[in-house]
């Protein structure tokens, strides 16, 4: 299949649709009155008719600032329903909207929009000092939420058409060739890319997910990943467009897990840590549980579904005590968790973007949430594989979807095929070239292996992996993720020993699990410094990487550590706004302790293991 031939969608009215302002104008004319887009607490509601009333109006609109077919509309807002109206507006005249993160730096921002070379940008008064600071070259200024010095607002957008503007032309000019959107890489290996992604790439991955998410207007889904990430481009924004699933944006990604109950989610997607997070919840929340009857309670009930979670995986039967037991545990306990944490009416979960400890997967398998974990990239529209509930290979990311060719090359990187594979990056034909080859194969820098039954497992990243002194090769991933899946407490763990005798580690704390620590050492609201310098919370997180250590061959292991000074942040210096490491700027700033932590005579930050 060339990039030129159609791909399409099955749409729920039983015409095929190809790009999506087509799959849009038939999704708003099926249940007109029905809750498209909505915040938490139903504070704002947006129904399909009102979405399709909006977005023609500000494609009019953005028409009479100048904005038409192939234009871009650079958009930097959090999560919330005008991100929808004025991203689906954009499209409706064939231009392409794409999103920064809210975490850009002003020369970031200037980087990002002198590559798109936008002359609109949509945004929020909180954040007009930066897009001002970047010296971008901007001709308008547009923000959503009320009047700002020299900004527009989206009304006054809405309240000036362009005259005589053609709504229907428009958007039946859009071809499934045109670029839907740029999704600008993390780069945490150098400048951001940016993958031009088409509305063919947008219909081909919701046609390969298609088995696993098959949902409608009666499904729902938490939006509350930036709009920046193809995760949340896909299955939100798209999905809603396509299938009509309603959005509930939640601003505050930090707010998710308060969010969920009011959601009541049917899909819900979550990068790694979030599922962690989850789970870290769940133990804090136990833990100081006054009623010992209920803590042992709960605990025995979370062991049953582990057990029997992991009969099922392995194929075996649970036996009629375990069955009798977990009747039991999920009447009296699991049913009511799956209700207090909003995912009782969960139909997809899926985890991906990074890879996720098993033991995670094998956790919430036990409360009766089976986790699908996926892998793709920017480049792929975000899903390329996935495991299913009907064959959940735990330690792989499963099969191809639908449409897509996998195939590894002589040194074991993964290579990927099909109708998900983006048109290139912007204005760098020669990175696209050395990405995707003339057969279409695209690289994807990651090394895995293939099994019989053709479930992928990734080893690690191709340029990441740790190579020792003694020539051993290792994947920092799999340290990294044994680390964190002994300890709620460890929220990233950074594997050393390029070229080194034996491996260390720079370990940062979790903030809820670490301020639970506090409090039962007395301590309540002391600075991290003060925490980490306590006995008891260093021999913690020693025994936590001790036990990690046991999953690892020997020369695996971490020897020695040391705890960072601060937490780390999404959008920070070490952490990508999806929480990916950025490994090169951590080497650099923790230079100091990479140093001591090879001393012969370490200072007193640093714990030995041996």
């Amino acid at each position: 299949m060339t990039q030129q031939d159609d791909v399409t969608f099955p749409h729920s009215t039983g015409t095929a649709v190809r790009t999506l302002p087509e799959a849009f104008q038939l999704t708003a004319s099926v249940r007109p009155s029905a809750v498209a887009l909505r915040t938490p607490g139903s504070i704002q509601e947006v129904t399909w008719r009102e979405y399709g009333e909006r977005v023609k109006a500000i494609a009019a609109g953005l028409a009479g600032l100048g904005i038409g077919h192939g234009d871009t509309v650079g958009i930097m807002l959090t999560n919330r329903p005008e991100f929808h109206l004025v991203d689906t507006a954009a499209l409706h005249l064939g231009a392409i909207p794409f999103s920064i993160y809210n975490t850009s730096s002003p020369e970031q921002i200037e980087y990002l929009f002198g590559n798109a070379e936008n002359r609109v940008v949509v945004t929020e008064k909180a954040f007009l000092d930066k897009v001002r600071q970047s010296g971008a070259s901007l001709e308008h200024i547009i923000v959503v939420d009320g009047p700002a010095n020299d900004a527009a607002t989206l009304e006054d957008v809405e309240a000036s058409p362009a005259a005589d503007f053609d709504f229907d032309a428009a958007w039946r000019a859009v071809a499934p060739t045109d670029v839907a959107t740029l999704i600008y890489t993390s780069g945490t290996t150098g400048p951001p890319k940016g993958v031009e992604i088409t509305h063919r790439n947008m219909i081909a991955q919701l046609v390969g997910v298609e088995h696993v998410l098959d949902v409608g207007f009666d499904d729902r889904v938490a939006s509350y990943l930036p709009a920046a990430h193809i995760a949340d481009r896909v299955s939100a924004h798209a999905m809603n467009m396509v299938r009509g699933i309603q959005i509930t944006s939640v601003a505050d990604p930090r707010e998710i897990a308060a969010a969920l109950p009011d959601t009541r989610p049917t899909v819900f997607f979550g990068v790694p840590r979030v599922w962690q997070k989850i789970k870290a919840g769940i133990e804090a929340k136990l833990a100081e549980e006054p009623s010992p009857i209920k803590r042992n309670l709960a605990n025995w009930a979370i062991g049953v579904g582990l057990a029997a979670a992991q009969k099922d995986l392995a194929g075996e039967g649970r036996g009629l005590p375990l069955t009798i037991q977990h009747t039991i545990a999920d009447a009296l306990v699991l049913s009511k968790l799956r209700h207090a944490l909003g995912l009782e009416q969960i139909k997809f979960a899926g985890s991906g973007a990074a890879a996720i400890p098993a033991e995670v997967l094998q956790y919430f398998l036990g409360l009766g949430i089976a986790v699908l974990e996926v892998w793709g990239l920017s480049e792929t529209t975000g899903v390329s594989t996935t495991t299913t509930h009907d064959d959940l290979k735990i330690g792989t990311v499963g099969k191809a979807v639908n449409g897509v060719e996998l195939k590894l090359a002589e040194d074991g990187e993964l290579l990927v095929r099909g109708a998900v594979v983006m048109r290139g990056y912007r204005k760098q034909p020669e990175k696209t070239a050395e990405t995707i080859d003339a057969d279409g194969w695209l690289v994807t820098g990651d090394i895995a292996t293939v099994d019989a039954e053709g479930n992928v497992s990734i080893v690690d990243r191709k340029k990441e992996l740790i190579i020792s002194e003694a020539g051993k090769n290792m994947s920092p991933t799999n340290i990294e993720n044994a680390m964190k899946a002994s300890s709620s407490l460890i929220s990233q763990a950074v594997a050393i020993g390029e070229a080194r005798p034996y491996i260390t580690a720079l370990i940062a704390l979790d903030p809820d699990a670490a301020a639970v620590r506090a409090k039962a050492l007395g301590i309540p609201g002391a600075d991290l410094a003060t925490l980490t310098a306590r006995e008891e919370l260093r021999k913690e997180v020693a025994e936590a990487i001790r036990a990690g250590n046991k999953k690892l061959s020997q020369v695996e292991q971490i020897k020695r550590f040391v705890i960072s000074s601060h937490y780390w942040e999404p959008g920070g210096e070490e952490l990508t706004p999806t929480m990916k490491l950025r490994r090169k700027p951590i080497s650099a700033m923790y230079a100091d302790e990479i140093i001591d932590l090879y001393a012969a005579v370490p200072g007193n930050e640093v714990v030995d293991l041996r």
